[in-house]
């Protein structure tokens, strides 16, 4: 393989808009069920936006949803930036996979596969199923502060693992994905590419992470993003460098993923602070993309709002939720689920003089014969 292979340039092509089209149609339909408009909030918008992403119109209810976990640790993580200790990723994943996280809590609740993808665990690869680990770039990430965290081989390696395992779910008929991270000192990263993006300094997007790190740690780690960021200004323009330079290999799996997973037609709802970095960067990569995603919910993490500010996602939700792996975007399911549905099966009303279903002259909805509708928008 030569040193580049990799043309993210053909994403710019490859990745269409949503139907936007049907999007009309979908109004038109949400009109003739009687409801006031406004009457179902955002769900009437996530329920177009389902429409437009199945280029159908009714939508078709969200059946098959997968949560997709990508993991790694990073080199950062030895800097005392996290209140985990540095290459301990490998006991978060054990955990979600043995059913004990909270997003595998969640997942098994809200009947939600989980899958697993590690790509840089700092522990021996036979201490987790082969299923895990057959994409695994190298053990561990490079120090982002002061060393690339990939070479760029190895950066175009995980890239395109991410694009594989959004075929594998597109082929797989998985129609929706939660996507998640698990990672010691991942949060690091993520805040470099976001403060790297958006022109920012360290101190604007360095967060607590999902452990609620104390001002000791906070400043050791505002430290590592500052560092991290002289780093990646210079890559700026050519983005599988900026990932190999301070992202990680999942960081940059994630990456490969959103675009492929555009180009697939797989709408995906973003977790946390590390989505929403891998989101932007993909944004760089193909402008379009951004339509293909959902932000789950706003986590506090100041590098996570900058991120989907630029990208003018609105999270589902507001729950302060940072402990990462999925949850947050779990969460945000329900509603997704919700206005499918709603958008499927809620009944037409015939236009004034049409006739019902029963060609007797206009319909009531089931179960009243006083005329009034069933729904009181009251």
């Amino acid at each position: 393989m030569s040193e580049r292979s990799l043309d993210l340039d053909d994403f710019s092509d490859r990745i269409e808009r949503p139907h936007g089209g049907l999007r009309r149609e979908a109004e038109e339909r949400r009109a003739r069920t009687g409801l006031p408009a406004g009457a179902l909030g955002r769900l009437d918008e996530l329920g177009e936006w389902l429409g437009t992403a199945q280029a159908r119109v009714p939508v078709r209810p969200v059946a098959a949803p997968r949560l997709v976990v990508f993991a790694g640790d990073h080199g950062v993580a030895r800097l005392g930036v996290s209140t985990r200790e540095a290459g301990d990723g490998h006991a978060l994943v054990r955990e979600a996979l043995d059913g004990a996280s909270p997003a595998a809590v969640l997942a098994r609740q809200f009947d939600v596969p989980l899958r697993v993808v590690d790509m840089a665990l700092d522990c021996d690869p036979a201490q987790l199923p082969a299923e895990v680990t057959r994409h695994r770039v190298r053990r561990s990430g490079g120090r982002l502060d002061i060393e690339d965290t990939l070479t760029l081989q190895e950066a175009e390696e995980a890239f395109r693992a991410g694009m594989t395992v959004a075929d594998e779910e597109a082929d797989a008929g998985t129609d929706l994905v939660v996507l998640g991270d698990l990672s010691v000192g991942g949060t690091t990263a993520a805040g470099t590419l976001v403060a790297a993006l958006c022109g920012t300094d360290a101190s604007v997007v360095t967060g607590r992470g999902g452990g609620g790190i104390d001002d000791l740690t906070w400043m050791r780690k505002c430290a590592a993003i500052r560092d991290g960021l002289r780093r990646a200004r210079p890559v700026l323009g050519d983005q599988l460098q900026l990932l190999a330079t301070v992202g990680g290999a999942d960081l940059t799996a994630m990456t490969g993923f959103l675009l492929q997973s555009a180009v697939r037609h797989t709408p995906v709802i973003l977790d946390g602070v590390v989505s929403a970095a891998c989101a932007l960067v993909a944004q760089r990569i193909a402008f379009r993309a951004p339509d293909w995603w959902l932000a789950g919910q706003a986590g506090g993490e100041p590098a996570q709002t900058r991120a989907l500010d630029r990208m003018a996602l609105d999270p589902l939700l507001e729950q302060g939720v940072a402990v990462g792996g999925g949850v947050g975007g779990l969460l945000a399911l329900p509603l997704v689920r919700a206005a499918g549905a709603l958008a499927a099966e809620l009944p037409q009303r015939p236009a004034d003089g049409e006739d019902g279903p029963d060609g007797a002259g206009p319909s009531e909805p089931a179960g009243r014969a006083d005329g009034e509708s069933v729904l009181d928008a009251t």
